[in-house]
């Protein structure tokens, strides 16, 4: 009785790595004994259209004779999938606040939580903090937070921006987060 107890015990700690192992856009790492995470995902920030992600819900009275559309105010609710094509699987949402900071600079101040439905990730959270300085080729944002799997993260986010529309602001950008939980 107690071997197979002690061999249940053994499968249900091995069950949550073989888990992760099969999602392609999350992997645990092994860093000496800390629970460490790395997602790689695509967010889809769409401010345009008749359908979009992200919407304006305040700004500042100078906001349209800026140039950065500096005091602007986004909330967001933003599909984050496996990879860059929008049809791909959808493995959680961006959702909270971000708003235009730069009066000389485009950057945008983000808080957003990450929610995921993917895998032994469903229902676990990661909250972003930081200054998104969008024109910059890599942007590394702080992660704050976070609930389920996640529950007591810190960690960062590094954002490179896939694909971009002047015209209309609509965005795809890859997320690369090291979390430690």
């Amino acid at each position: 009785m107690a071997k197979l107890a002690l061999a249940l015990l053994l499968i249900s700690m091995a069950m949550p790595w073989a888990q992760t192992q099969d999602l392609k856009w999350a992997k645990r790492l092994d860093s000496g004994g800390q629970p460490t995470t790395n997602l790689q995902f695509y967010f889809h920030d769409t401010v345009s259209g008749k359908t979009p992600t992200a919407v304006r819900v305040g700004q500042a009275s100078q906001t349209e004779k800026s140039p950065t559309l500096f005091g602007a105010l986004l909330m967001a609710d933003d599909p984050l999938t496996e990879g860059p094509d929008r049809s791909s699987k959808l493995v959680g949402r961006a959702q909270g606040l971000y708003g235009s900071a730069g009066q000389e600079g485009f950057g945008l101040i983000m808080a957003l939580s990450y929610g995921f439905c993917d895998g032994i990730y469903n229902g676990s959270s990661i909250s972003v903090l930081g200054l998104n300085q969008a024109l910059n080729p890599v942007r590394e944002m702080s992660v704050v937070g976070g609930t389920g799997v996640f529950r007591m993260a810190r960690g960062y986010a590094e954002a490179r921006t896939h694909w971009f529309d002047p015209a209309t602001g609509d965005a795809i950008v890859a997320y690369n987060v090291t979390v430690f939980h």
